[in-house]
Parts: structure tokens; sequence; C-alpha cells
């Protein structure tokens, strides 16, 4: 069973109004369990909206899209996924502890499983010490590692994530993408990232998809194939061979040309 399936998707936002857009046309994806694919493409183009119809926060106007077999809607009340943004997002009020509980919670989780099961994920984020700070007493990255882990909270088969290291510094940015990396293959979490970084999406991805300028197209598909993920692997030919391919389809060169 595939993770997402987007089948044939258009959006228009303000319909029938003098301030209408087309934000995306006839979109099909395909993630398969366990895959890392990236969202790339300029800005404006959709990448975030095609985010948010899978997470069914808006609906399309035209296609279907599933996850995990069910349609967007179904999957969202199941909470299937879980879904982190550029900015945190942590209620400052409540401990660390508490941020990663809160989905359990809503969930009617008991109050002794759900502190085990936070617990279990800020050991998976590297945050076991943390437990009883407050958000503003952690860096940016440190921040977006909670959101992480209480996006994994749930345990879903599909991790969303809109640019969740875009506003980090670059070395901040690069330990968590190699992090992020280490948790999805330790739970077998399928992921849809969006990025504006080809290096980023390079470097995470086992597919790159390319969208052109609205209205959001998918144009290309670049497959990375990189034996290992790590700072080696920032520097080999094979990665700047991927980046090239990805620079190449952001600029609409045909991959024969490319190669």
């Amino acid at each position: 069973m595939s993770a997402v399936v987007v089948d044939k998707v258009t959006k228009v936002f303000n319909q029938g109004r003098p301030d209408e857009v087309t934000a995306l046309s006839e979109v099909e994806l395909v993630v398969g369990d366990g895959e890392f694919v990236s969202l790339i493409g300029p800005s404006g183009c959709g990448k975030s909206t095609l985010l948010r119809l899978v997470a069914d926060l808006i609906e399309p106007t035209s296609g279907t899209v599933s996850v995990a077999g069910k349609d967007a809607g179904r999957a969202r009340r199941d909470q299937d996924y879980g879904i982190a943004f550029q900015q945190a997002g942590l209620f400052e009020w409540r401990t660390v502890r508490r941020n990663v509980e809160l989905p359990l919670e809503l969930r009617g989780m008991a109050k002794n499983e759900r502190r085990a099961r936070a617990d279990e994920m800020l050991t998976l984020v590297g945050l076991q010490d943390f437990g009883g700070h407050y958000p503003a007493q952690l860096s940016g990255g440190m921040q977006q590692r909670v959101a992480i882990g209480r996006a994994l909270a749930v345990q879903p088969p599909l991790l969303l994530m809109d640019e969740p290291f875009g506003a980090l510094d670059e070395m901040t940015r690069e330990r968590l993408q190699a992090e992020l990396l280490g948790i999805c293959s330790q739970t077998g979490t399928s992921t849809v990232f969006v990025t504006h970084s080809i290096s980023e999406a390079v470097f995470l991805s086992n597919r790159v998809v390319v969208m052109s300028a609205r209205p959001g197209r998918i144009v290309a598909a670049v497959d990375v194939d990189l034996p290992v993920r790590d700072e080696a692997a920032r520097q080999s030919e094979k990665y700047f061979e991927h980046v090239t391919a990805v620079r190449q389809a952001l600029r609409g060169v045909p991959a024969s040309s490319a190669s």
C-alpha cells in the first residue's frame, strides 16, 4: 500500500471571484511506504498547498488524495500522519514533555502511558534531559526537535514537514537533517518534505519531486541514489550529480540534456 496517492488534484482559491488563483493543476504523486520524498520548486508554486491537501487542512477543488489507503479526511481523524512546520509551534506554558504529550492527550491516552511515550520520543530526538524545561529555555534547533518528537508521538506511518529547518543556521540545519534521517530509518516512517534548498532535498530524499511555477505541476522527479547519508556524502561526486540534475530540472532542462 502506498503512503500517499495524489490523483489529478487541482486547487483553486477564491473560485469564481475576481481574485481567483489556481495554485495547483492536475497534480499526480505517489509516495511509497518508507520513502522520503522532497517537494521543491519556485516560491508560490504550491508546495505547501500540496502538503496541506495531503494533511486535509484544505480540500482539493478536483481530484482525490488518499493516505495509507484512506481518504485524507479519514486519515487525519485517525491521526495517520504527524506534521511539522517551519515554526515549531510549541505551547510556551507547557513543558517540553507536555508539548510532546499533547496529541496523545487529545487521543485520550492515560497519563502514565502518554508520559512514557513522550519520554521515549524525547530520547529518540536526543532531548531526554529536557522534558521539564519550557520552550523558551531551548534553542531554535532544540525546539524543532521537540516538534518532530511531538509529530512522531502517535507513531504515524507518515510524516509531513513544511520547511522545518528553514529558519535555522546552516550547522544546526545539517545536524538536524542527519538526525531526521536516523529517526525515519529507525521508525520506518514515510516522509513528504517541503524545502527551497536543493542540497537539503538531495541529502534527505530517495526522490526529489520538482514543481513548476504557478499553477503548480510536477515537471520532474529525480531519484537519489546515495549509498550513505553522512558528511562524506555531501562531498561525493554522486551527490553533486544529483544536485545538478535537480537544479537543471528546476530550470526546465530536459533530463537528456542534463546528463
